[in-house]
């Protein structure tokens, strides 16, 4: 997508970060924050130096980002499959019907089903689905946006 990008991401249980004492500022308790505000916490860094290094490599100033990092918990089961899907079928949600999910470069799908290693934890999602003939089979049927729509956070046209 060329305006914005999904990730989702499995957070450890809080009692297995290791946050450096230095990763905070020394007025917050890190004690008292939730697993979810440190990851947003080092996401804002993430985007705010990736912002950083673009407008220096391209002599430019101000905001990369138009729009502010947003998460939503996925507390359920189907919800998990439905938003792997949901990532997965974005093109057309999108309107780029003539873009294919299993070919688009910036899709983790055809990554996902490769036998070789990367930082994805695609043993886990495969797992989940049943193997990859079932994740293949997920994929190719077809999810109305009514049934998914409201598991994802979308600016309202």
């Amino acid at each position: 997508m060329p305006n914005h990008f999904h990730l989702l991401i499995k957070v450890k249980p809080l009692s297995e970060f290791e946050v450096r004492a230095n990763a905070f500022p020394s007025e917050v308790d890190i004690s008292k924050l939730s697993a979810g505000d440190i990851v947003s916490e080092l996401f804002r860094r993430f985007f705010m130096s990736y912002a950083k290094s673009i407008n220096i490599q391209e002599a430019r100033n101000g905001s990369l980002f138009q729009k502010f990092f947003r998460r939503k918990l996925v507390d359920n089961e189907v919800y998990l499959s439905k938003l792997v899907y949901y990532i997965h079928h974005q093109l057309r949600h999108h309107g780029f019907d003539e873009l294919d999910y299993k070919s688009y470069p910036w899709s983790s799908y055809r990554r996902i089903l490769e036998d070789r290693e990367s930082s994805l934890n695609k043993k886990e999602l495969l797992e989940w689905f049943g193997g990859k003939i079932e994740f293949i089979k997920f994929h190719e049927q077809y999810l109305d946006e009514q049934v998914i729509g409201h598991l994802t956070i979308e600016d309202q046209k």
